[in-house]
Order: C-alpha cells, then sequence, then structure tokens
C-alpha cells in the first residue's frame, strides 16, 4: 500500500472510531446520528459542486451504495442502542475486511498474496480479542454486529468500484445525500420536530463532521490503493474505539484487549507489506 494511502486510511480510522463514541454515547443516538449525517451532507455538498466530476457510469454504483448506506445506518444505531460500543464495534468492523478480501477474490479476481490474506486473518482475530465476548454477552448481539460487517463489507465493495468513475467528493455527496434526508424524517415521523430540536448540539455537529471526513478520506485512499488494503487498514479504528470506550464511555479493558491491539498492528502491517 502506499504510504499516502496508509496515512489517509490511519487518520480515517481515527475520526471513524471518534464519530462512533460520540453518537453511541448520546441520549438519542438515532436522532444525533440523523443529524450528524444531515449536517456533514450541507457541509460536503458545496465541495462536492466545486469538484463535480461524475461518469453516467457511477450511477448504479450511486444507487446501490446509497441504499446500503441507509441500512448501514439504521442497523448501527438499533446495535448501539442494545449493545456496548466495545462489542458491536469491533466485530462489525472486524469482520468486514475478511468479506471483503473473499468477495475481491472470488468474484472480482483481485490479485492478493497469502502475506495480505494471513494480515486479514489476523485484523479480523485481532480485533475479536480487542473485545473479547466476555460472559454475559448476547449471541444474538454478536449476530447482529455481523449483520452489520456484511452491510460495510457491501458498500466497501461497491465504493471501491464506483469511485473510479466519479471526483471522491462528489461521490460521497451522491451516496449520503438519500440518506441526510431519509434519517431525519423518519426521526421527525416517529418523535416530531421536537425529538430534532433536542439532538441538535455539539455532539451532533462533531459527528457530521467526523463522518465526512472520514468517507471523503476512505473514498480517495479507494483511488490508490485496493479495497481489500484498504478495508483493512481502517481497522485499527477498532483500537481507538475500544480506547475511547475505556475512557469516555467507561467500558472494562482487560488484557485480551491489549493482545487484540497487538494483533491487529501486526496484521496492518503484513498487509501494508504484502
Amino acid at each position: 500500500m502506499p504510504l499516502t494511502a496508509l496515512v489517509l486510511v490511519l487518520l480515517a480510522a481515527l475520526l471513524h472510531a471518534t464519530w462512533n463514541l460520540v453518537i453511541a454515547g448520546a441520549r438519542d443516538i438515532q436522532a444525533t446520528t440523523a443529524l450528524a449525517i444531515a449536517i456533514g451532507v450541507v457541509i460536503v455538498l458545496p465541495f462536492a459542486v466545486l469538484r463535480w466530476d461524475a461518469q453516467p457510469e457511477v450511477w448504479p454504483f450511486v444507487a446501490a451504495s446509497a441504499m446500503l448506506e441507509i441500512v448501514y445506518f439504521w442497523l448501527l444505531t438499533t446495535a448501539y442502542g442494545r449493545a456496548e460500543l466495545s462489542l458491536t464495534y469491533p466485530i462489525a468492523r472486524g469482520a468486514a475486511p475478511v468479506i471483503v478480501l473473499v468477495v475481491s477474490v472470488a468474484v472480482l479476481g483481485v490479485a492478493t498474496s497469502t502475506m495480505q490474506a494471513l494480515g486479514v486473518a489476523l485484523v479480523g482475530g485481532g480485533v475479536v480479542l480487542v473485545r473479547g465476548l466476555r460472559a454475559g454477552a448476547r449471541w444474538s448481539d454478536v449476530l447482529f454486529a455481523l449483520v452489520i460487517a456484511s452491510v460495510i463489507a457491501s458498500y466497501t465493495m461497491v465504493d471501491s468500484q464506483g469511485v473510479r468513475f466519479a471526483d471522491p467528493i462528489a461521490y460521497l455527496a451522491l451516496i449520503l445525500v438519500p440518506a441526510g434526508i431519509v434519517a431525519p424524517a423518519f426521526i421527525a415521523w416517529r418523535g416530531g420536530v421536537q425529538r430534532l430540536q433536542r439532538a441538535l448540539d455539539r455532539k451532533a455537529l462533531a459527528g457530521g463532521l467526523a463522518s465526512m471526513a472520514t468517507y471523503a478520506l476512505v473514498l480517495t485512499a479507494f483511488t490508490i490503493a485496493s479495497a481489500p488494503a484498504v478495508a483493512a487498514v481502517r481497522e485499527v479504528g477498532v483500537v481507538f474505539a475500544t480506547a475511547g470506550g475505556a475512557l469516555f464511555l467507561h467500558e472494562r479493558v482487560g488484557p485480551a484487549r491489549y493482545l487484540g491491539a497487538v494483533v491487529v498492528a501486526l496484521g496492518v502491517a503484513l498487509v501494508v507489506a504484502g
């Protein structure tokens, strides 16, 4: 992986973990997330217009990714309402690159090396160790996180192809505008405009800024590195999220999580070297 792509993805991982911490710690997770998406779209639209470049071939990818993004946000906010961040985030993010690699090789014919395959496997195993499946964790929550992983893998594969036909910022705006409209409308329908007003605070603004920056960085990385490598390296975010969960959400961090962080780092090193 080129050094530029590595830096972009590592920064994206930090920002992604940050915005997940923001919404997981919000009083109204769904409303805060909906506003964060809408705010992010408003922020990114002027840049998308200035940089506009979208070929006709991009539209099927935009339609597929937009639908997957709406499903993803709904699943994620539902998961954070029923389980800890440190359960959902590592499993969802850790399983995703494994799915991406398998599909890339089996369906798209993307070349990969044994070292990269081992690296992705280590990342997947490491993020599970970071969280650990301690006694009392409901398997239904684990399954829910794996469903989220499949959606993440799906939009990762779609976006890695779709961004070839549009400027990354323009593409980002196109795939998130539907979610930026649908999500707030859904919240208003379920709880009235007052629910959105109560959730409009610094957390929603910070979440919007961090989420848009994350997507822009990842989409840009897709233009200079392979999808499996990008998907794997960004999983370093599980280490950031676990530390943030301990510091800000007061979640327990034991030896298994520290071991998992080492395993994730090793996996990333193998992916980059491969």
